[in-house]
């Protein structure tokens, strides 16, 4: 029998509901409890009933099982549910599977979520020896314990290969706190970030300094997808999910991924091959991109991994205001990662629909097509959206 072709789902879904609680470094709510508040906001977004639910997606480090969700919202038979691992990089995975249930007819009323308390939770690596049974036991011992430290190495190899400076660096961290600048919801509303701030700021891991890291927040967000026939008839203009990619490259090792041929060629590089391959524009007709931001050097990277730029030019292209709005390539537009709020990317995927709809705080004008992407680094995914 042959395989059906993958462009059967382009534009065969769409987001029809976003929902969200407040972000904060510490929420008094257990995130079971935030996790249904986002996603009877989303349905109350889209205008469908709980009960109408029938299919799940999250992700494997999710506290809060879809059992639990179900119940709690007063969903009806649930006939598909599915969990994506890698932490931030399963966010837009999240998405693409439920995507594939609607469009195969597994289910007609998909809901996408994740709930974190980071801010106020358990850091994990401060438990080394519960990480040792995994490819971490050859870099943990030797003192890269954290995200921070594994990315750290990474940006000092990009920096070493390319020339790029911690000038670009802050060329990232300043549009996405420009833009949380706009945004009541982001926990850097209306504190703004300098150059001086950044050049002193302490350091976490060197070259990244504090403004280099993403915010710890806890928060939940969820979204609603739904064939896009319905989505027409729902409360808001439909986000079309135009095309959906996962990537994870051969002989991939993970954030710690230096001994490869090619370290700087990380798994958005394999999701984009993907990507542009099933879709009917590339990256030049992108209006806006969401692009996962842990760090602040993962952006020139994603920037070359998705074609916006060629080989080690990631740097150089986030000069002259280009990842502002008006620039070459408006990102994060909510405030990312780095400054409206860190919910392992999904708040990537809400910003995107906005930006859709005509809703953002910081809206590009006349947006009709959105890039967002989940972590780099890490097995990865990612969504191209159009109104």
């Amino acid at each position: 029998m042959p395989v059906k072709d993958v462009c059967a789902i382009k534009d065969v879904c769409a987001i029809a509901g976003i929902g969200q609680t407040r972000f904060s470094r510490s929420l008094d709510e257990p995130e079971k409890a935030l996790a249904c508040r986002a996603v009877l906001a989303a349905l109350d977004d889209a205008g469908i009933d709980p009960s109408e639910v029938d299919a799940f997606a999250s992700y494997t480090m999710e506290e809060t099982d879809e059992v639990e969700v179900a119940k709690a919202i007063g969903a009806g038979d649930v006939t598909f549910f599915s969990k994506v691992g890698y932490g931030g990089g399963g966010s837009c995975a999240t998405v693409a599977h439920l995507v594939a249930a609607v469009a195969t007819g597994q289910a007609s009323v998909g809901v996408a979520w994740r709930s974190r308390k980071r801010g106020s939770g358990i850091r994990p690596w401060t438990s080394t020896a519960v990480q040792l049974p995994t490819p971490a036991q050859w870099t943990r011992p030797f003192g890269l314990l954290r995200p921070a430290d594994e990315i750290g190495m990474l940006a000092r190899r990009y920096m070493h290969e390319y020339g790029a400076t911690r000038d670009h660096l802050f060329n990232v961290a300043l549009a996405c706190r420009n833009r949380a600048n706009q945004n009541p919801d982001a926990m850097m509303y209306e504190r703004p970030l300098t150059r001086e701030m950044y050049m002193t700021a302490r350091w976490i891991c060197e070259p990244l300094c504090l403004f280099d890291n993403c915010l710890e927040t806890d928060g939940a967000l969820a979204c609603v997808v739904v064939p896009a026939e319905r989505a027409r008839d729902c409360r808001h203009k439909p986000v079309y999910i135009h095309c959906v990619a996962q990537g994870l490259p051969a002989q991939h090792h993970g954030m710690v991924n230096y001994w490869n041929d090619d370290p700087l060629t990380g798994p958005a590089w394999t999701a984009a091959r993907h990507l542009w391959k099933n879709a009917d524009f590339g990256p030049q007709e992108v209006d806006v991109a969401q692009i996962y931001d842990a760090f602040t050097p993962l952006i020139p990277l994603s920037l070359e991994g998705y074609g916006f730029c060629g080989r080690g030019e990631g740097a150089a292209f986030t000069e002259g205001g280009a990842l502002e709005i008006g620039g070459r390539l408006p990102i994060n537009t909510g405030g990312g990662g780095l400054s409206e709020a860190y919910v392992h990317g999904f708040n990537l995927i809400t910003e995107g629909v906005k930006q859709l709809r005509g809703t953002s705080t910081a809206q590009v004008p006349d947006a009709a097509t959105c890039l967002v992407t989940a972590g780099e680094g890490v097995p990865t995914s990612a969504l191209l959206l159009r109104s």
